[in-house]
């Protein structure tokens, strides 16, 4: 009877004991890493500490009863139940790490989305409850199997009923696995100018299964995740610099000294244009009606409008100065020989 007692409170204080060192390893842990966390920018140690302040007191608790339930001769039933009891405590605290781990790499990207990209931030969000979905599932059926449930039959019947599922709704997930990449590569987000094919528009709103673009002729078009991606993707709005190639003609009695003289003046318009870099100018051609210059300059500001404002500038100066150096531009021309009734060719 004594010895029994005894082996009861010598169980009891190494729980108590265990307990407290843990709670105290976990407090002291949680302090430090708090405090290198405030010093870096990186995100491990945020991590760490999430994970850390992520550990529950009823895992520590579990943890501290194991030695001591090792110290007491239990009946097999007690035993057992300790066994399932553990077993339970292990899976909640994975669930809690696994949260943990989801909400540090992806809620964290969510809450960055807010404001840039919402419609991303809507699709990141769903993603994250179906990692949390595909958590919990895996969790649960390795606590059944590990309390002595034979989950052989279960799992089959859930991948015989997946795969019927996945077959059912393979252009769903097709469509939802293509969002996931698309939120995730940033191919394009809510605002850009994109070209698909023979369309164009900008980005509206970007779905679980579809994204839709405003055209500028105001309709909205909506194309499937999947196909979006399958297709070649022209982003405007990333564009850094627009290249600029133009060509003009001149009439074939246009002198030597005046042809010479056009690439030079051609260079001096549009390099004397701000946010302009030339590139070439040259007597491209003989065309059917005129002689062909080509011109290839770069606007440094991608925007639209500014390469118009800057083209119709550069436009009204080749105008002005060719009019001034007595050079006319050509179009098309035909001339006609009228032979008088009779004649011959010599």
């Amino acid at each position: 009877m004594i010895a029994g007692l005894q082996q009861w409170v010598t169980a009891l204080a190494t729980a108590a004991a265990v307990f407290l060192a843990l709670l105290l390893v976990r407090r002291i842990g949680i302090r430090h890493l708090a405090a290198l966390a405030a010093r870096t920018t990186n995100r491990i140690d945020d991590l760490a500490l999430a994970l850390l302040r992520g550990t529950r007191t009823y895992f520590l608790a579990a943890a501290a009863l194991w030695p001591a339930a090792n110290l007491l001769p239990l009946p097999p039933t007690v035993a057992r139940a300790l066994q399932v009891l553990a077993v339970i405590v292990i899976v909640l605290q994975a669930a809690a790490w696994g949260n943990v781990v989801i909400a540090h790499l992806l809620e964290h990207r969510v809450q960055r989305l807010r404001e840039e990209d919402p419609a991303g931030a809507t699709t990141l969000s769903a993603l994250t409850l179906l990692a949390r979905i595909g958590l919990w599932s895996a969790l649960l059926l390795l606590a059944l199997d590990n309390v002595g449930i034979d989950i052989t039959a279960l799992v089959a019947g859930l991948g015989i009923g997946g795969v019927a599922i996945a077959l059912a709704t393979q252009n769903i997930l097709g469509d939802l696995f293509a969002s996931l990449s698309i939120v995730l590569d940033k191919p394009f987000v809510v605002g850009d100018f994109i070209i698909v094919g023979d369309l164009l528009g900008t980005v509206e709103h970007v779905g679980l299964k579809t994204t839709r673009l405003r055209s500028l002729s105001g309709e909205q078009l909506v194309f499937s995740n999947a196909d979006l991606l399958g297709s070649r993707i022209r982003n405007y709005k990333r564009m850094a610099e627009r290249r600029i190639v133009f060509s003009l003609g001149v009439t074939y009695q246009t002198s030597e000294e005046q042809l010479a003289s056009i690439p030079g003046t051609l260079r001096g318009i549009i390099a004397s244009e701000p946010g302009v870099r030339f590139d070439r100018a040259h007597f491209k051609e003989y065309g059917d009606s005129a002689l062909t210059f080509e011109v290839v300059y770069f606007v440094l500001d991608p925007d639209y409008n500014t390469y118009m404002d800057t083209q119709e500038r550069i436009n009204f100066a080749i105008f002005r100065r060719f009019a001034g150096d007595g050079i006319d531009f050509a179009y098309p021309t035909r001339t006609v020989h009228v032979h008088p009734a009779g004649a011959t060719d010599a």
